[in-house]
């Protein structure tokens, strides 16, 4: 991976080594049995949902299966009020857009992806090391993911040409602007390129702000997934945790305007965080610069 890549100086051991409140072996394997044939449900019946069903029926369809994967994990979902649809024309708490609707949320864990799913489906955007996952990788691919291969970066204008597209025909699309993941304690700063598609398009950005507490109020970091951390340590750390609650919170949708992709990635990570965030990491060769830089302007 090239090493001026968005990264965030969140590790298991300084980050997630902490001890949490765990339940025993027995609850831990029934969780991951019940999450494992829902993941192969999904899997089996994404095809005939995406080609059979109503967008109405598909949206609720995969709202649901996205809620019963987080509840078999041991996960209670918290989520505030969502944006609806009214019409055919999209709805953002009174922003009326008829160009698609750009998701923009601060990025923990890969439950992040279920959370999206159960309050909001969308089309995501994920790194491409997604599609080999088991069963999760199929049914985000059967699903219309776009991925974004992070050792090639020069296929970044392409990307956001393809979610540009998709906004302009009323499409939603979830993306993670950080292009990293954190602890859940800290956050990075929304990089100003996917917000580029939402210039283009005319679209709405719609911000959302995604943490994971204990049942008594305080920041989990169990189900970060960060650093080195492999996908299958940070999915048993989430199978053993006891009353871990994820809660999704939409704030003030903001319209594209004439205003660019910088303005709108400060205003939405000032709406995700409410409170500055730690610095990016610096270049560490200076005649680099990053391809976001280089993408042409809206017109």
């Amino acid at each position: 991976m090239s090493a001026w890549l968005p990264t965030a100086p969140c590790t298991p051991e300084d980050c997630v080594a902490a001890p949490h409140p765990a339940v025993g072996p027995g609850r831990q394997l029934l969780r991951a049995a019940s999450c494992a044939a829902l993941l192969l449900a999904g899997a089996a019946l994404a095809p005939l949902v995406r080609g059979c069903c109503t967008p109405v029926l598909r949206e609720r369809l995969v709202r649901r299966w996205a809620r019963l994967v987080i509840g078999s994990l041991g996960v209670e979902l918290r989520a505030g009020p969502a944006p609806r649809t009214d019409g055919g024309v999209r709805t953002d708490r009174g922003v009326r857009t008829d160009r698609g609707v750009l998701l923009v949320a601060n990025h923990v864990s890969w439950l992040d992806i279920l959370l999206v799913a159960a309050v909001r489906p969308s089309r995501m955007l994920a790194k491409t090391e997604v599609r080999a996952w088991p069963l999760l990788g199929p049914v985000a691919a059967w699903a219309g993911t776009l991925f974004l291969d992070r050792d090639r970066l020069r296929t970044l204008p392409a990307t956001v040409d393809a979610i540009a597209a998709a906004l302009r025909r009323g499409e939603r699309v979830a993306v993670f602007p950080e292009g990293s993941t954190w602890c859940g304690r800290r956050g990075g700063r929304f990089r100003p390129a996917l917000f580029e598609a939402a210039v283009r398009a005319g679209a709405t950005v719609q911000p959302m702000a995604l943490s994971y507490r204990l049942a008594d109020g305080r920041t989990a970091t169990v189900a970060a997934f960060v650093g080195e951390d492999g996908l299958l340590s940070s999915l048993r750390r989430v199978l053993a945790a006891r009353g871990l609650v994820a809660e999704v919170e939409f704030r003030a949708p903001i319209p594209a305007g004439a205003v660019g992709r910088r303005e709108l990635a400060a205003a939405a990570q000032a709406a995700v965080f409410g409170t500055p965030v730690l610095p990016a990491p610096a270049a560490p060769v200076e005649s680099v610069r990053h391809v976001a830089d280089r993408l042409p302007a809206a017109a």
